[in-house]
């Protein structure tokens, strides 16, 4: 059995940065702190992969749906676990980079497996579990994050246009011009029958406005992409 398979480019819109995981030494709400350098490891075999982790939304991988993107970066600074990720362009990936725009979605997780933790004492005499080596599957954006110090550091509405539809775009809006002068240049001249060439005259009429109005909608379009 032959089975033929095709790749498909998977069509972006926006992207957000912000922070997975932090140092904080504050126990999250599963009584862990995660120690500097726990995922330095996971990030190199990611990245030696060649296959990114998915940006999710609330950890939820049973509905396709819910992934909402694809991380796109990631780094370990002096403040934690930092990300970038484009979101897809579907309706639900919008969604949550319009809440995550105005702030109402603004916090992170992620889903890891434990490779190294154990106990350690706090500065303030308290007890936590150490997180000390993670590999790291997805991030997500969730409203109730274990560790609330996460955040969002930009979200961007970036191209919902690839370079190669824009191309398109604009040799629609020549061909679609050229026509349009086509139309006046060649407009029916008067005939014996005044109410064939009104006629003619009235579709003429409204093939330039139908096209004009197209070729404006168009160019409005180019022009909102260019200045994102």
């Amino acid at each position: 059995m032959n089975i033929k398979t095709k790749t498909f480019e998977v069509q972006t819109a926006g992207t957000i940065s912000g922070y997975a995981s932090t140092w904080i030494r504050e126990p999250d709400s599963y009584g862990d702190v995660v120690a500097k350098g726990a995922f330095l490891d996971s990030i190199e075999q990611i990245k030696d992969s060649g296959k990114p982790i998915p940006l999710l939304w609330n950890h939820d991988s049973a509905d396709l749906k819910s992934f909402i993107g694809t991380v796109t970066e990631l780094n370990e600074d002096d403040h934690g676990l930092y990300f970038e990720a484009t979101f897809d362009d579907t309706p639900e990936a919008q969604r949550a980079r319009q809440l995550a725009s105005d702030g109402r979605l603004a916090k992170f997780s992620f889903a890891y497996d434990v490779l190294d933790q154990g106990e350690v004492e706090l500065e303030d005499g308290r007890k936590a579990n150490e997180l000390r080596k993670l590999n790291i599957h997805e991030v997500s954006l969730v409203m109730y994050p274990a560790n609330p110090d996460t955040g969002v550091v930009e979200v961007k509405s970036g191209r919902r246009n690839s370079a190669k539809d824009e191309d398109k775009l604009r040799q629609i809006i020549a061909l679609a011009q050229e026509c349009l002068g086509e139309y006046e240049d060649t407009d029916e001249p008067e005939t014996e029958s005044s109410a064939k060439s009104e006629e003619l005259d009235t579709v003429n009429d409204e093939e330039r406005e139908r096209m004009a109005r197209l070729i404006k909608e168009a160019e409005d379009l180019l022009t909102k992409e260019d200045s994102k």
